[in-house]
């Protein structure tokens, strides 16, 4: 391991929070493939398996900030095995009412339930920030090694839920991704030594976390982002199927996830100077850009190729969102603030599928790559359009310190799960 993250994990507890972290993060990448594959394999109806998927996407953007609030309050134990059993149970009634056949409203009932699930990469990271607290160097290994883990999960994660499901029941993958966030939380939380301090109820006089102007322009940027991820996940199936080889578009969308583990752990080895704004505007830049050579894109090798050079781009964009989530929320709301940028990408990724499956019913899957363009412009016009909101806010009681040397704060920080990613 390189040396900075050899330093990173030399202070104790690191390793079995990253490693619970890591378990509590696997559903993001499964419970709503496993949902679309179980329901698809039980009915046959792909509109309805679709539908209880976004279902779960969106209660999860919904819910995800409000359980991240209560987590600045009263404590990840508190709160975190609450939310967790609510969602186990709820994603349990699923499984066997599509089993069942029950009535479609039940489906949806039990899933928007499911939704109550815990942001555990933002929980994760709110323990680096307070592990490596006034270390800038050590939170932007923390977080390059955090984007690792993301990425990993989402190359391992679809394989395991879709393998499972098609290969011995269908109820298999979900139920493993439940198996996952029980054992990721649960073990997370047992771990008090390295829990955050939650804050009084009077830090939180001032209301949300999204009042703040240069979090509102993360979450909007990110929403186009996961609009990004979502339409390249459909219009790589469909891409993948008109050739004559849908089964590779796993491979290929796990390139793509490669790409962006490549580079967060590339970033890590870094120290990069300057505002983290303006490395921020121009990662975004180069995300819109990377979707170009998408528009000319001919077969699946080329398109690898494509995708691999655009999630270049992904990681290290991300690293210094959580860099910039710390500078412009006060410590007394950073879960809450690092959960707000989950649900941005939730949303956009459910507003990208949608986008790009229309595309691809009416024009075809080549024509499908606009939509992830079009999207790639909207983010940086609004990363441009936004950079003077970035500008860290005057030093107050409870508030961020103004950025450190290399574009880190000096307290904690903060993450978000994706998506989608960012997971």
């Amino acid at each position: 391991m390189p040396s900075p993250y050899r330093a990173l994990f030399a202070r104790p507890g690191t390793k079995s929070f990253s490693a619970a972290g890591f378990l509590g993060r696997m559903p993001l990448s499964m419970t709503g493939i496993g949902i679309v594959t179980m329901v698809s394999q039980l009915t046959d109806r792909y509109g309805l398996a679709g539908a209880l998927s976004a279902t779960v996407a969106l209660a999860a953007a919904v819910l995800g900030p409000q359980i991240s609030r209560l987590v600045d309050r009263h404590g990840q134990r508190r709160v975190l095995r609450p939310a967790t059993l609510v969602s186990l149970a709820a994603l349990a009634a699923l499984l066997v009412a599509a089993q069942q056949r029950w009535p479609d409203w039940t489906l949806f009932v039990f899933a928007a339930c499911a939704g109550c699930v815990p942001s555990v990469g933002a929980m994760v990271r709110s323990r680096w920030a307070e592990v490596h607290r006034g270390s800038p160097d050590m939170l932007h290994a923390a977080y390059s090694w955090e984007s690792i883990v993301d990425e990993f999960c989402f190359i391992v994660g679809p394989i395991l839920a879709i393998g499972l499901s098609t290969s011995w029941f269908p109820e298999a993958g979900p139920l493993l991704a439940g198996v996952f966030l029980a054992a990721g939380v649960f073990w997370l939380t047992a771990q008090r030594a390295t829990e955050p301090v939650p804050h009084p109820r009077e830090h939180h006089s001032k209301g949300s976390a999204l009042r703040s102007k240069g979090l509102q322009v993360l979450v909007v940027t990110f929403a186009a982002t996961g609009a990004i991820f979502g339409a390249i996940d459909v219009v790589t199936v469909a891409f993948a199927e008109a050739e004559g080889h849908k089964g590779a578009a796993s491979v290929v969308l796990a390139i793509y996830a490669l790409g962006s583990c490549s580079a967060g752990a590339a970033f890590g080895l870094l120290r990069p100077a300057g505002p983290a704004a303006r490395r921020w505007v121009l990662g975004v830049l180069l995300m819109a850009v990377s979707m170009i050579p998408l528009q000319l894109v001919g077969n699946l090798p080329f398109l690898a190729v494509a995708l691999f050079v655009a999630g270049l781009t992904v990681a290290p964009t991300m690293v210094t969102t959580m860099a910039l989530v710390e500078q412009h929320v006060p410590r007394a709301q950073l879960t809450e603030g690092m959960t707000w940028t989950s649900t941005g990408l939730a949303v956009g990724v459910a507003l990208g599928s949608s986008a790009a499956g229309s595309v691809v019913d009416a024009a075809g899957a080549r024509a499908g790559y606009v939509v992830p363009a079009v999207a790639g412009a909207l983010a940086a016009a609004v990363a441009f359009l936004g950079y003077r909101r970035l500008r860290p806010a005057p030093t107050r009681a409870g508030a961020p310190l103004p950025p450190a040397t290399g574009g880190l704060g000096a307290h904690d920080s903060g993450s978000s799960d994706t998506g989608e990613r960012v997971a």
